[in-house]
């Protein structure tokens, strides 16, 4: 402990004394060599200017608050925002099962260590079987983007082919998170839409198809809110070349839809946050993969699988990890792939979230969503210059709304919504130029008609 001169006697190691010792067992001088790889553009280049230290915990938290002061929330203002992360009801009673000490707070233990956690995600695993009709189910991923990620790298390994095709109205991040995911040798293609529906471009696809593609990836419903309608076809397509066919899929549209397991798809992911997860800054995402129990694909998962076995007395069971020794997390930087830390948290709160509302709770949701989307896009479409829906598919939950007839950029449509305490749809005019002065607008079942009403009547007074 660096408890003398410069150290503090709760900081470890801080000591001038320590850290010469620490430095000189690594063979370097000064931690400015730790540095060195960073090239110098990308370092700040001067001390960061931080406050002087706080005598107490109630400064620190009136400095913290007035950072969080600074934000505006969807507390505070009327939100239309989705694009991967959307605004949903959350029962009381998950929160407060997912409070527990005994979830809240464990991390890194085992069976003997985090009392529940590992029966619990079974339950995960198995409530989102039943709902994507797989057999196998992951533990939670970070997000949708990184489950992807990981399924596109499993095919390659499966296939032994170095090409991955997306469906080019898929999630504009899953490619920047693909360009330093994904092994340098593996090749990402993208498959044309039309952009006057949303969908795959079939016969793009059909040339695009070679004995070089590992998989093909589409979304059901895609990022822009459409629904694909042709999934078998595509996975006809797919696998008649050899490839495999990945589907996204966000978890609450699964009480209308059919899962894509009964499509063709050989593996499923998606995102769970819709299921009981609220919003946070940078977190409460629960990304997830699944398969049916083909020994080819399960042994190429990168996650923890947790199991279930009889106990020695009649009547009992135990739950663990069942693929300790082929996932990353056992073999490190020798790991062709690397998920780090788990959303166990979030994947608890989503089995709970399933359990409360069952078969008939999930079609009522996506019923709900469906109602309440169709009627926004109904009314936005009444607003002189705006399209609404801009893609004619079908869509669920999320649609794309053109203003660019009204003569404004949805940057500045979002800036004056916002200053009315509404925060518009996600822009789409970088990622998807072919849309114009687009944006992605979500409505799902927390949107109550007259907040509906409210986002049409500030849209044409906006953009009058």
């Amino acid at each position: 402990m660096g408890s003398s001169g410069d150290g503090h006697p709760y900081i470890p190691n801080l000591a001038a004394t320590s850290r010469a010792e620490m430095l000189a067992r690594i063979g370097v001088v000064s931690t400015e060599d730790l540095y060195a790889a960073i090239p110098p553009e990308l370092r700040l280049g001067r001390q960061m200017r931080l406050p002087a230290p706080f005598a107490a915990e109630r400064d620190l938290r009136r400095h913290l608050d007035g950072f969080v002061a600074r934000n505006t929330g969807t507390h505070e203002a009327l939100s239309f925002l989705g694009g991967g992360c959307w605004p949903h009801d959350v029962p009381a009673v998950v929160d407060e099962i997912g409070n527990r000490a005994e979830f809240l707070t464990a991390y890194g233990g085992d069976t003997y260590a985090d009392l529940g956690k590992y029966q619990a995600i079974f339950e995960f695993q198995s409530l989102l079987g039943e709902l994507l009709g797989m057999d196998v189910v992951s533990a939670p991923t970070y997000d949708w983007v990184t489950a992807a990620s990981s399924a596109l790298a499993m095919a390659a390994r499966i296939t032994g082919r170095r090409e991955v095709l997306l469906a080019g109205s898929s999630n504009p991040q899953l490619r920047e998170h693909l360009r330093t995911f994904a092994p340098r040798d593996l090749a990402v293609g993208r498959v044309a839409f039309d952009p006057a529906t949303g969908l795959v471009d079939l016969a793009d696809l059909g040339r695009r198809l070679s004995d070089r593609t590992a998989a093909v990836y589409i979304e059901n419903p895609g990022f822009l809110g459409t629904i694909e309608p042709d999934v078998a076809r595509i996975a006809g397509a797919a696998h008649a070349a050899g490839a495999l066919l990945i589907v996204g899929v966000d978890a609450s549209s699964l009480g209308v839809l059919a899962p894509p397991a009964e499509q063709g798809a050989d593996l499923v992911v998606g995102e769970a946050q819709p299921l009981g997860n609220h919003m946070h800054y940078g977190g409460g995402l629960c990304g997830f993969i699944a398969s049916r129990d083909d020994p080819a694909i399960v042994m190429e998962y990168p996650t923890f699988l947790v199991s279930i076995a009889p106990g020695r007395e009649p009547g009992e069971w135990g739950f663990g990890w069942s693929t300790m020794t082929r996932t990353s997390f056992e073999q490190r930087e020798t790991a062709q792939d690397y998920t780090g830390s788990s959303q166990w948290l979030w994947g608890i709160t989503a089995a709970t979230y399933l359990s409360l509302l069952g078969p008939r709770g999930m079609a009522e949701l996506g019923e709900t969503i469906m109602a309440r989307s169709h009627y926004a896009a109904a009314r936005l479409s009444q607003i002189p210059g705006v399209r609404a829906p801009r893609l004619s598919a079908a869509h669920f939950k999320e649609f794309v709304v053109d203003v660019g007839g009204t003569g404004h950029s949805v940057a500045e449509v979002n800036r004056r919504l916002l200053e009315r305490g509404i925060f518009g749809g996600h822009d789409l005019s970088a990622d998807f130029p072919e849309l114009g002065q687009s944006a992605l607008y979500c409505v799902t079942e927390v949107h109550a008609k007259d907040e509906i009403d409210r986002l049409a009547e500030t849209l044409a007074e906006v953009v009058r």
